[in-house]
């Protein structure tokens, strides 16, 4: 009698034990339930919003945060936290429907696109670039031109001269040979462009065309493209650029419709591509690396690119301090659009550090 009652004591407190194991696991599942992203929808000006006070962060840093964004000639400013809007704020005479330039942050866009038209078998980014620009489409030899694939135009490593005249144009006579593909990075926005032309003859369609009808429709973003010289900027109001980086921290995928399938160009895409600057993947600045390089600038330098950003942090990064911060992390997506904010015109600046000091008083 003895023994059974010792092994139904036993029994019952297996039992109990893993009642309790499953009651820890409903709660983790509780969690990661809260952290789902949330996903507007595409053909609506709804969007869920949760407030500060109820992600337990600190309202006293809210508005130190609005006022250095309005004094550094901030427009528009949205963090997303688990897709939904925490925060939202317009300034300088714009509003939430005010259309706004991107200028390089919309480089992220082409990669995306790029990587569409890869996995619909229209190109493969290994290919020479002639096999969708055609021969002659520089001034190298043949043997040179054939060297250059689309993979260098999206790292930027195709070796051509970054310092001749029009180092933004992309007529033959602009792209002359500097360097062998593959063995110097430098951030020139000739071989970027014509990236556009590379899809365009690749789907058999306008670049414009194709963007809006794989990605742009799909997610409810509005914009358009615009060329002005030699440069072809986007413009949209900041919730699409929002929408855009809520894609990505969805690692392609769009509430449950899946825009882009292929994991590994992702992946690729979003994490160092080559070793010649470890803070570049395909047009995404990357933070938490050794080292990173700068546009107008040969050098490398130590350390992160953004010291006071999380690590896993990656970026669209564009001219006059528009910035798109995807933070897998934390699930946050936080959009900076305006006037320039810092010391430098171009891509990353002293502003990301500045701003994301102030992000985290609010947010940690």
């Amino acid at each position: 009698m003895k023994n059974y009652w010792t092994l139904f004591i036993i029994v019952v407190f297996t039992a109990f034990a893993n009642c309790s194991t499953d009651s820890d696991s409903l709660v983790k599942n509780d969690d990661i339930i809260d952290n789902e992203l949330y996903s507007p929808p595409i053909n609506s000006d709804i969007w869920e919003t949760i407030s500060i006070e109820d992600l337990d962060w600190n309202s006293n840093a809210l508005q130190p945060l609005l006022d250095f964004l309005d004094e550094k000639g901030t427009k528009a400013f949205i963090i997303l936290k688990n897709g939904k809007i925490a925060v939202e704020w317009y300034g300088n005479d714009t509003n939430v429907n005010t259309n706004l330039t991107w200028n390089s942050a919309a480089k992220t866009l082409t990669s995306f696109l790029t990587g569409i038209a890869q996995e619909e078998g229209f190109l493969n980014i290994h290919d020479a670039s002639k096999e969708y620009l055609g021969n002659n489409w520089t001034s190298l030899t043949d043997e040179q031109e054939a060297e250059i694939t689309v993979w260098n135009h999206l790292t930027m490593t195709t070796g051509l001269d970054y310092t001749v005249e029009n180092a933004n144009c992309f007529e033959p006579e602009d792209l002359v040979y500097k360097n062998e593909p593959g063995t110097f990075w430098y951030y020139h926005n000739a071989p970027y462009t014509i990236t556009h032309t590379i899809i365009s003859n690749a789907t058999n369609t306008t670049f414009d065309s194709y963007f809006n009808t794989k990605l742009r429709n799909k997610t409810g973003m509005n914009g358009f493209w615009v060329t002005i010289g030699c440069f072809d900027l986007y413009y949209s109001n900041a919730r699409s650029m929002a929408r855009f980086g809520l894609l990505n921290l969805n690692k392609g995928t769009w509430n449950t419709n899946t825009i882009l399938n292929d994991k590994n160009y992702f992946n690729e895409m979003t994490t160092t591509s080559q070793n010649l600057n470890k803070s570049y993947g395909y047009f995404w600045w990357l933070n938490g690396k050794e080292s990173y390089r700068l546009p107008s600038s040969e050098a490398e330098y130590t350390g992160k690119l953004i010291p006071s950003a999380p690590n896993d942090l990656f970026a669209a990064l564009g001219k006059n301090d528009q910035k798109l911060y995807i933070v897998p992390s934390k699930n946050l997506v936080v959009v900076r659009m305006g006037e320039n904010a810092s010391d430098s015109l171009l891509g990353p600046s002293s502003f990301d550090s500045q701003l994301w000091e102030k992000i985290n008083t609010l947010t940690n």
